[in-house]
C-alpha cells in the first residue's frame, strides 16, 4: 500500500541491508533529510492555518549567464551576496518565530562549529526583540530544540576557552526531545506551545 506525506509526496522507506525493524525506523536511516521534514512540516502548518514559518532564501548575485536561447539559461558564476543569518522564520500565534536548522554525525557531542559567529549575532539580537528563535538540531538518532539562550550559554563557554562542542548529555538535559509525527513530521509546535503559550 502506498503512503502519502500530507504534500502529496510519496513516502518511501528506505531499505537497508542488516538493519533490523526497529532500526530502519531511525531518524538517521529514514531516507529524507532534516530540511526536507522541516519543509514539509512548515507546509502543513500553512495548510491547516496553524502558522506561517518559510525557509529563507540565501541572497545570490548572479554574474555570468550562458543563454544558448531563452528557455535553457544556465548560471556559470554567481556569489552569496552576504552572510546568511538563520534558515527559518514566520509568525506563529502572533510572535516573531526564527530558528536554524542543523545535523550531525557525531556520536558524542555536538560540534558548534557548525554555527558561525554572525548567526549567533542575528539570535541574539532576535532574542532581545522578544522573538521566539531556537535551534533544531538532528543528533544521536534523535531531533532536539535546543532555545537560543540555551546555545549562547555553550557559545560562550567556547568563546572562554572552554569544549568546542556540546556534550550528549548536555544536549540531552538542555533541549527538548521531539517525537517524529505523521502529518508534521517534526512538530516543534507542540514543545512551543509548552514554552511560550
Amino acid at each position: 500500500m502506498a503512503v502519502n506525506y500530507p504534500n502529496g509526496k510519496i513516502y518511501r522507506p528506505v531499505q537497508q541491508a542488516g538493519k533490523t525493524e526497529s532500526s530502519k525506523s531511525s531518524y538517521g536511516n529514514r531516507g529524507m533529510t532534516l530540511e526536507e521534514d522541516l519543509n514539509a512540516t512548515n507546509e502543513y502548518y500553512l495548510h491547516q492555518g496553524l502558522a506561517v514559518i518559510h525557509k529563507k532564501p540565501t541572497p545570490v548575485q548572479i554574474v555570468n549567464v550562458d543563454y544558448p536561447k531563452r528557455s535553457a539559461a544556465v548560471i556559470k558564476e554567481a556569489y552569496f551576496k552576504q552572510s546568511s543569518t538563520t534558515d527559518y522564520n514566520g509568525v506563529y500565534k502572533g510572535k516573531y518565530i526564527d530558528f536554524e536548522a542543523k545535523e550531525t554525525r557525531n556520536s558524542t557531542s555536538f560540534p558548534l562549529q557548525n554555527f558561525h559567529q554572525h548567526q549567533i549575532d542575528h539570535m541574539q539580537n532576535v532574542c532581545r526583540q522578544d522573538g521566539i528563535c531556537f535551534v533544531i538540531i538532528s543528533a544521536f538518532q534523535q531531533i532536539y530544540l535546543l532555545q537560543a539562550q540555551h546555545l549562547f550559554v555553550f557559545w560562550e563557554r567556547m568563546a572562554d576557552g572552554g569544549r568546542k562542542s556540546i556534550k550528549k548529555e548536555e544536549l540531552e538535559d538542555a533541549a527538548h526531545s521531539i517525537q517524529l509525527g505523521y502529518q508534521a513530521r517534526i512538530d516543534y509546535l507542540k514543545i512551543l506551545d509548552k514554552l511560550y503559550f
